[in-house]
């Protein structure tokens, strides 16, 4: 289970670092002074977490509901890491917007796997 799951398991462990780290650590390596920037990296790293999973089971997935079903992985992942966000991190704080931005990314991952994940499945067979 681990082996066919371990992209997903890695970029989760990511998430979970970029998420529970000391938030000072990352004012020190702004390369970018763009607003909302953190609701941007929340999109995208849930966006890379959804379709990981997706990618990883595209053979399992054939309709609609298991899509869904599927989705509700990373948004649950996504809530816990709020909630240990508010809890045990150091400097760090959980924030709705945040949850809201990591449900727009798994929601576009999903709605471009309905529209591409046909072809993609037909490629890695």
């Amino acid at each position: 289970m681990v082996k066919k799951n371990i992209l997903s398991i890695i970029v989760a462990l990511v998430i979970l670092y970029l998420s529970l780290a000391d938030s000072q650590s990352f004012d020190k390596v702004r390369f970018f002074n763009i607003p909302y920037f953190d609701k941007i990296a929340h999109f995208l790293m849930y966006f890379g977490l959804m379709s990981v999973i997706v990618f990883e089971h595209r053979n399992a997935i054939n309709e609609r509901i298991q899509l869904s079903l599927v989705a509700l992985i990373p948004f649950t992942y996504g809530i816990l890491m709020e909630i240990l966000q508010l809890t045990i991190a150091a400097n760090r704080s959980g924030s709705v917007f945040d949850v809201i931005a990591n449900a727009a990314g798994i929601i576009i991952a999903a709605l471009l796997w309905l529209s591409i994940g046909p072809r993609i499945k037909t490629i890695f067979k």
